[in-house]
């Protein structure tokens, strides 16, 4: 399988040389690294440009889109940048974040689930972040989920869902569609992605809306979004964080922001979530 990455990149020199060494030890090599060096002002060029020099399936191109280190729209829009300056001669597509360290058999364990099942559309490992010495587990990881630090899509599933959105909430988003276009999630327990830097910590704080208004955009609606806030504000151990969601949402509500699904994808993604939400509640309940 013909594998290309996109590794968008913003003042990244601390890991990005680690993760790229990483990738270039694999037993399955990719075809093509794209590295988009979004407004960087530290280093990253120079390293990634000493790296296009010795192979020659990495390659760098440039781009501006925002000094802010906005959730969602900035990685996605350096993602977008360097998937325009592909061909589309490929079976995979991987984004992949400039701070991670893969183990030697990752695209090889990614291709063999491709090969295995072709219902399967999307494709990760598991996120772990150094604590007291120790790998642990992400703690924001789900079991069904992929990080969108570490996404791989099959050509046909990337087709369908018609790319990656630009706005917080695109790595739920992609899944979602995924599955209404009937395309399987695999996750993989056995590949553990060393995680480098600790997701959102530089987030600018004028993103504190923007998860809520995410839900609303992907058509939650009030109940689904207050069951997904609270979720979410107890794995990041800041309650608080509850009323900046909702308050995102009736923000985005108000100014009537424009969707990011389509009302038949929304009427599908709420059925999904209530799903999820009471199969979980059954569970508990047992």
């Amino acid at each position: 399988m013909r594998i290309y990455i996109i590794i968008p990149a913003h003042n990244e020199e601390h890991f990005i040389s680690k993760t790229i060494e990483s990738l270039v030890a694999q037993t399955v090599l990719p075809k093509k690294i794209m590295v988009v060096n979004d407004n960087s002002t530290d280093t990253t060029k120079d390293i990634v440009t000493k790296y296009t020099t010795t192979h020659e399936f990495i390659s760098l191109i440039d781009t501006n889109s925002s000094m802010d280190h906005m959730p969602g729209s900035k990685v996605i829009n350096a993602f977008v940048r360097g998937y325009q300056a592909l061909d589309d001669n490929f079976d995979i597509i991987c984004k992949f974040d400039a701070d991670l360290i893969f183990p030697p058999n990752y695209l090889e364990k990614i291709c063999d689930h491709f090969y295995q099942n072709n219902k399967i559309g999307m494709v990760g490992g598991f996120c772990y972040i150094e604590k007291n010495d120790e790998w642990i587990l992400e703690n924001l990881t789900n079991k069904d989920h992929i990080r969108g630090a570490l996404k791989a899509y099959r050509k046909a599933c990337f087709n369908d869902i018609n790319g990656l959105k630009p706005a917080m909430g695109w790595d739920t988003i992609d899944e979602l569609l995924a599955q209404y276009h009937q395309w399987e999630i695999k996750t993989d327990t056995s590949l553990h992605v060393k995680h480098l830097k600790p997701t959102g910590n530089k987030y600018n704080p004028k993103a504190k809306y923007k998860q809520g208004e995410a839900f609303y955009r992907m058509r939650y609606g009030f109940w689904i979004t207050l069951i997904a806030s609270i979720k979410l504000a107890i794995l990041k151990k800041r309650p608080l964080l509850i009323k900046d969601y909702l308050a995102g949402y009736f923000i985005a509500k108000n100014k009537k922001e424009p969707f990011l699904v389509s009302k038949s994808e929304g009427d599908f993604i709420r059925k999904l979530r209530w799903k999820k939400i009471t199969r979980k509640f059954l569970f508990f309940r047992v």
